[in-house]
């Protein structure tokens, strides 16, 4: 069956929420005095920018993932050192979003639960899930931001409107709205328009993808971008922000509902983002391990044979997970800046080589 369209605003729209509790926040929280908001706005540019470029040169390539163009394109000696390098860059990405939130678990929710214990819960969820076809994934996660999305849209409105929320922080915090952009925040905002780049497995399942209004995602971005730099502020002060590893979850402690049956606003807010967080990393892992399979040769159709590579590979992506575990936070905050940077160019690379693809493709028909 043939994807619709509306599917990739769920691919964008889900990278964009859980931009929150990745390093994107903590960021551009560092250089709130430096250029975050100047920042922000470039982001949104380049973000869009990415975005209808590579929407543009995946319609050419109907029904084809990045493993299929490549070869039809490259040598392999270029083709398969490249994909497996974006294959390891998802495993990092699904990866650190599986340690965040395993950590946000024993500082809010469970602080009693032995980490491993947590993450095997998570790493059971994900490897079994990350085997689901493609056109299913999607129809999961459409569900999943159907209750998700009016839960964090609550709990967004719920503290704007508090009576706690800061206005004058805000407005202080916007007379450095001036100073020049930092590439540091560049990096790590444009990661909330990356959703587009898992398009480079899920485009099997897209025959003709057509994107219109593309205005839309560039106005939620920055909506995402403003709320998620200027909320936590409104709370905890221009200063007092800095003090906070997770800011969001932090704010969401500090909220009560009256007359509902769950008085913390963090229980709520942490419900949607485990699920959220969980079904992101399945995605993520899914597209890695697609690619490294790209890599193996063919079993034949035999199902099989297919099963014990997938087990192995999400074996390995589960063992090296653990490993990470042993990271401290310093280091691991380290590595998730590290590979916004090097996601933000591999991205840049990625569009250029779809369209050198195309251009070979082409000349070739010629």
């Amino acid at each position: 069956m043939m994807a619709k369209s509306r599917y990739f605003y769920c691919l964008f729209l889900m990278n964009s929420l859980i931009n929150i509790i990745n390093f994107t926040p903590r960021e551009l929280l560092d250089t709130r005095f430096d250029g975050a908001q100047s920042s922000i706005l470039v982001a949104v540019v380049t973000g869009t920018l990415f975005i209808y470029l590579f929407t543009k040169v995946i319609n050419k390539f109907p029904g084809k993932g990045l493993p299929e163009i490549f070869a039809s394109a490259l040598p392999r000696l270029l083709a398969s050192p490249l994909i497996l390098i974006y294959a390891v860059l998802w495993y990092f990405a699904g990866a650190l979003i599986l340690l965040s939130f395993v950590d946000i678990t024993l500082r809010f929710v469970s602080p009693d639960t032995h980490p491993t214990a947590v993450l095997l819960g998570f790493l059971a969820v994900v490897c079994l899930c990350s085997r689901i076809d493609p056109l299913s994934l999607l129809y999961g996660l459409e569900v999943t931001l159907g209750i998700t999305l009016p839960l964090i849209l609550y709990t967004t409105v719920k503290a704007v409107v508090n009576p706690n929320f800061s206005w004058d922080a805000v407005l202080q915090m916007m007379t450095y709205s001036l100073h020049p952009p930092d590439m540091n925040s560049i990096a790590a905002a444009t990661f909330t328009f990356s959703g587009y780049i898992n398009m480079a497995i899920f485009n099997r399942v897209f025959h003709g993808l057509k994107l219109k209004h593309v205005w839309i995602l560039s106005l939620e971005g920055l909506l995402v971008l403003l709320v998620t730099f200027y909320v936590p502020i409104g709370y905890h002060g221009t200063v007092g922000v800095e003090r906070h590893v997770y800011t969001w979850f932090t704010t969401a402690d500090s909220i009560r509902i009256e007359a509902f049956l769950v008085e913390r606003m963090l229980y709520i807010f942490y419900f949607a983002y485990s699920t959220l967080a969980l079904v992101s990393a399945i995605i993520q892992w899914h597209v890695g391990k697609e690619l490294f399979l790209s890599q193996l040769p063919s079993t034949g159709g035999k199902p099989k044979a297919k099963l014990r590579r997938e087990v192995v590979i999400l074996g390995i992506f589960a063992g090296g997970t653990l490993f990470l575990m042993r990271m401290d936070q310093y280091n691991l905050n380290m590595l998730g800046v590290f590979l916004l940077h090097v996601r933000w160019y591999g991205e840049l690379l990625l569009i250029l080589l779809l369209f050198w693809c195309y251009w070979i493709i082409r000349r070739r028909r010629a």
